[in-house]
């Protein structure tokens, strides 16, 4: 099976043409065209991830994040993404990413998101279709809000902006970084809105309103299983495995 029959695959599900303008999804280093024994599937297309791929014998790598976002003017295989590149072409190996374009994809990133809250009636905030909005089964009063989204996204620790007053019912989501949303969840009605890496600022909230940030890593992971699925399921006989069960998270807690 060649790359580009693998792409084809994701790309019924992610159609590579939504995604954003800055973003750099699908093929990153190899050939569409080069033939395929097996496929690694990861979050960020690390050195790890390549010489897991290796060891398993494949030579696809398919990962949420691009291992390349803009113009890179030297390759030191001292670096990260130098080391990555150089192991990439060494074992030549086909890099693809589905980033921008899973994100908004029906039942992708951010789908995932809500069905872990069980989120209904969901609604983009806009028409990037990058976060959604929708209703909680039944409002949870402020001082059950943490654990309840610490439990439906399996993490232990979250940042919160302060508690509103009022039981939350309306819920706004954006997988990866979305503090740019806030104002759309605020008009949307949103009472609270759930995404990663916000900034210090953004957790003074009006009235009414109130951010968490859950981690990026921690509102993405789950587009690693989507993938295995939606390939697993077209090619069942094909040789698909992911990266240490979706566990590299580079961020560490202490």
């Amino acid at each position: 099976m060649k790359a580009k029959d693998i792409a084809l695959i994701i790309e019924e599900f992610a159609p590579l043409g939504t995604q954003e303008p800055w973003d750099n999804s699908g093929f990153c280093i190899g050939s569409p065209e080069q033939e395929i024994k097996g496929v690694m599937i990861g979050f960020d297309p690390t050195p790890e991830l390549i010489e897991a791929a290796v060891a398993k014998g494949a030579d696809m790598v398919i990962t949420h994040h691009p291992l390349i976002f803009s113009g890179i003017k030297k390759i030191n295989p001292d670096t990260f993404i130098g080391k990555a590149i150089t192991l990439a072409i060494k074992h030549e190996m086909v890099i693809y990413s589905a980033h921008t374009n899973a994100d908004k994809a029906e039942g992708g990133v951010t789908a995932l998101m809500t069905q872990r809250l069980g989120l209904q009636d969901i609604t983009p905030l806009d028409e990037t279709l990058l976060a959604l909005v929708g209703t909680l089964p039944s409002p949870i009063e402020p001082q059950a809000l943490s654990a309840f989204v610490k439990q439906s996204f399996g993490i232990g620790r979250l940042r919160s902006s302060r508690l509103i007053g009022e039981p939350v019912s309306r819920v706004a989501v954006c997988a990866g970084s979305g503090s740019s949303f806030i104002p759309q969840a605020i008009e949307a009605g949103a009472q609270l809105f759930i995404t990663g890496d916000i900034s210090y600022h953004h957790f003074f909230c009006p009235e009414g309103f109130m951010v968490m940030d859950i981690g990026h890593y921690e509102s993405e992971r789950d587009i690693v299983d989507k993938l295995y699925e939606i390939l697993s399921k077209k090619i069942p006989t094909f040789a698909i495995h992911t990266f240490l069960n979706n566990n590299n998270n580079p961020i560490f807690y202490f």
